[in-house]
């Protein structure tokens, strides 16, 4: 890959190492005799398993109580082993708990490489539904990144058989589909994961131009010399002060139903926060341990890629438009400098009061080139602000909008993947903050609503084309594995949005 030799980097590494493991997840009437351990979900005082050999006075002397995500192991000599998993009570039986469920028994197993988990025909899902969420937490939860270990000691999960006297196709349906969505999310954890010397964002351009006729997309680039042609301001200044070039790379999907040359009724643009690595420019942050995940700070442009390459196996029936505004941010002679003033595609100007309020500067030329297009509606997505985190913290991103049925889709992906959100008021009064004494406008804010104040930059550039906003700075990792999340990137928007594109009303 392009600039690899000097970093010492193998010829052969890959930033999506997760594409070459999968997992074979298929349905039957009965446990395989070569899975490893079979999972029993169990609701408090609910019966209990047979093979397990003990009563419940027995399971609550080993502290079990069937709430939702309690395990219990019974080992078997010759024979597959046996674990309950607490379930909770009838209110609880969401599918984000059936995720919580899953999540909880393959953990329990974590060295099995072949599972199997029982699924009875009293959990109040639809099938397709029980089979996307199981095949989703499956995946998810044996997520580890091992690309860079010599010796790695994570065992991949091979198999897991669903064992249901349900309708095997509809949950194989329900299976397939979530194991698109979980690809989705697994392709970004890869790349958030990556460090920022082994994806650079010239490595990224290559990657999704490599991938993405794979899976329907096609694959647009923009160097240093196309962006200063279109006049991408913002993401040539943040650009500025590196030695590695900038890219923008641009996806397009087209539904195969309009092979015809017709135009589908719904066009989504979606935009991505790239910013491989994240020094804080002049304005340099601190070395703690928040600078050592900024090579986390293109997670928003990681969950784009992610959903993008689900479009085709998932029938979206809307034509998409994706724009990932790639570029570390870097300290150095020819950086930005404080008072500096960028021009923004489309000729906004901008003064930039702080070089570490670089996310909207890159946003800004995505988002006015997407607005060009006049699609139905634009949602981009970002590790924006730490305010964000300060006000929701690690489990909620805030959202934001200019048009409230486009914000409410948005929550209810957000909803149904369990990738919480929470809407923030895009209050105008804070507007004038970002006056600027020299330009249109300033990059930063006063010292209160850091997270509104960013969105309001941000509105500035959609016209009056509805439009929100997703801040994931808190949900960008996790510091531990935390049900199906495992510890690192969570890929967190990666799932939302295609959930939100796929389900889109296309009339």
């Amino acid at each position: 890959m392009a600039d690899s030799a000097h970093r010492l980097i193998p010829a052969d590494f890959t930033p999506l190492p997760s594409l070459a493991a999968t997992t074979a997840v298929t349905v039957a009437p009965d446990a395989p005799a070569d899975a490893a351990a079979v999972g029993y979900p169990v609701a408090p005082d609910g019966a209990l398993p047979g093979e397990l050999g003990l009563d419940w006075e027995s399971l609550r002397a080993n502290g079990f109580e069937g709430k939702v995500g309690q395990t219990f192991a019974s080992p078997r000599v010759g024979a597959s082993d046996v674990v309950v998993v607490g379930i909770g009570a009838d209110d609880e039986r969401t599918e984000a708990k059936l995720r919580d469920i899953v999540a909880a028994f393959v953990r329990a197993e974590s060295r099995a490489a072949s599972l199997a988990f029982v699924v009875g025909d009293t959990y109040p899902l639809d099938e397709v539904a029980i089979g996307a969420a199981i095949a989703e937490a499956a995946v998810l939860t044996r997520y580890q990144y091992t690309a860079l270990k010599t010796k790695p000691k994570h065992v991949a999960l091979d198999t897991l058989t669903i064992v249901t006297p349900l309708d095997a196709e509809l949950v194989g349906d329900g299976i397939r589909t979530g194991l698109v969505s979980a690809r989705a999310a697994t392709i970004a954890r890869d790349l958030a994961n990556t460090p920022p010397g082994h994806l650079t964002a010239a490595v990224f351009g290559e990657l999704a131009a490599s991938l993405g006729p794979k899976y329907g997309l096609e694959v647009t680039l923009a160097d240093k010399a196309k962006l200063i042609e279109l006049g991408c301001g913002g993401l040539l200044g943040v650009n500025a002060g590196s030695t590695e070039e900038p890219r923008m790379i641009q996806l397009h999907y087209r539904p195969g139903s309009a092979g015809d040359g017709s135009t589908p009724a719904t066009h989504i643009a979606l935009v991505g926060k790239g910013i491989m690595y994240d020094s804080g420019g002049i304005s340099l942050k601190p070395s703690d341990p928040m600078h050592l995940l900024m090579k986390m700070d293109m997670g928003g442009a990681a969950a784009v890629f992610g959903a993008m390459t689900a479009l085709q196996d998932l029938g979206c029936a809307s034509e998409v438009t994706a724009f990932l505004m790639c570029t570390d941010n870097m300290p150095s002679g020819s950086a930005t400098k404080l008072g500096d003033v960028l021009t923004i595609r489309g000729g906004t100007t901008v003064e930039v009061k702080n070089t570490d309020a670089e996310g909207r500067l890159v946003l800004a030329d995505g988002l006015a080139l997407s607005a060009e297009l006049k699609p139905t509606a634009i949602i981009d997505i970002a590790t924006l602000t730490g305010a964000a985190l300060m006000a929701l913290g690690a489990s909620t991103a805030a959202a934001f909008g200019n048009d409230q049925p486009l914000v409410d889709k948005v929550i209810a992906a957000a909803t149904a993947t369990d990738e919480p959100a929470w809407q923030l008021p895009l209050e105008k009064k804070y507007r004038p903050q970002l006056d600027s004494d020299i330009a249109d406008l300033g990059n930063l804010g006063g010292r209160f609503a850091g997270a509104t104040t960013a969105a309001l930059f941000l509105n500035e550039f959609v016209g009056d084309i509805p439009w929100a906003h997703l801040d994931i700075a808190g949900t960008m990792q996790v510091d531990a594995d935390e049900s199906w999340r495992s510890k690192g990137a969570t890929g967190y928007g990666a799932r939302l949005l295609t959930r939100l594109v796929v389900d889109y009303p296309t009339s």
